[in-house]
């Protein structure tokens, strides 16, 4: 069994205070169950894994079952690792991101020839369902901000991101204040796509220093044919590159063919779990390496065409 040390470092500079955090068994979208743990969550920033520098870990509160520390570079997991705490990788992914000081001519050299044609050829089918005019409206001033938020949340209560990840543009009145006082301070960008003048996806980033995060995102999936979170992807990056403001454009954790197909670069990195070694832990830890081998045999077998179409007959 992988072990962590617990002694007693400096504090990390990105540590979240000890909270509840539901483990989860899931399979795609779809949660099928989830173990409650307390944890202290450290999540690394993009300048963290650029730099690749060692996190470090305070010392774990008497009321923490253990560590989740995120984003951490694949690199630097062995550093952490000793005989003190027992250690699970829950997921290895990307972290990608767009060099915005390289400019867009550099950005758009560095893209597949596939991804630069799909580039045009999906701006031009949204212009033509919209009589010809390809709609992005930006939201870049504090005082934008009332007037995109409504708009944004119409498409967000229609999204999978919201109805099944629970990671929608957030409804609740401290996120909703927190969101204008970023936008005070500058450090908020946003906007939306329109389709005959309504809203049909949105994007919402917000500022770390000279580093924008990809944070909401969304559309309504009645117009996925028009790729309009695609096409708004890259006139959002475009904005980006003419403004000069930010160095980076983070596409934050985990993977995706989106992620993939518009970044200037990705670091490997692991989501790894640190619990003390007590026996609901142990436990606990038993379940989900169980669960998470099952779930990779499964991905292993769907290559093959008769368990694939098999599979396909028991999902409907």
């Amino acid at each position: 069994m992988v072990e962590l040390d617990l002694g007693t470092p400096p504090v990390a500079t990105h540590l979240m205070a000890t909270s509840t955090v539901a483990l989860m068994f899931q399979v795609g979208a779809r949660t099928l169950g989830t173990i409650p743990k307390r944890l202290v969550r450290l999540s690394l920033s993009l300048a963290d894994v650029l730099a690749g520098t060692q996190p470090e870990l305070p010392p774990l509160p008497s009321d923490a079952d253990g560590y989740l520390v995120t984003s951490l570079p694949e690199t630097r997991l062995a550093g952490l690792i000793d005989r003190h705490v027992m250690a699970l990788v829950r997921q290895r992914y990307s972290r990608y991101h767009v060099d915005l000081a390289a400019g867009e001519a550099a950005w758009l050299s560095g893209l597949s020839s596939t991804a630069r044609t799909g580039i045009k050829r999906k701006a031009k089918k949204l212009a033509a369902a919209n009589d010809g005019l390809l709609d992005v409206r930006r939201y870049h001033r504090a005082e934008q901000f009332a007037t995109f938020y409504p708009l944004a949340r119409r498409v967000s209560a229609k999204t999978y991101q919201e109805k099944l990840l629970g990671s929608g543009l957030p409804a609740d009145p401290a996120s909703v204040r927190a969101l204008s006082a970023l936008a005070e301070e500058d450090g908020l960008r946003a906007w939306l796509v329109f389709l005959q003048d309504a809203p049909i996806a949105y994007l919402c980033c917000t500022a770390d220093g000279d580093t924008l995060r990809y944070t909401y995102v969304g559309h309504d999936p009645v117009h996925s044919a028009l790729s309009p979170g695609a096409v708004l992807q890259v006139e959002a990056l475009r904005d980006l590159f003419a403004e000069g403001r930010f160095a980076r454009f983070d596409f934050t954790e985990g993977e995706g063919q989106h992620k993939r197909q518009f970044s200037s670069a990705g670091t490997a990195c692991v989501d790894v779990l640190l619990l003390r070694p007590t026996l609901a832990n142990r436990s606990t830890l038993l379940a989900l390496r169980t669960f998470d081998a099952a779930i990779a045999l499964a991905k292993r077998a769907a290559t093959v065409p008769l368990v694939d179409r098999l599979a396909k007959k028991i999902r409907r």
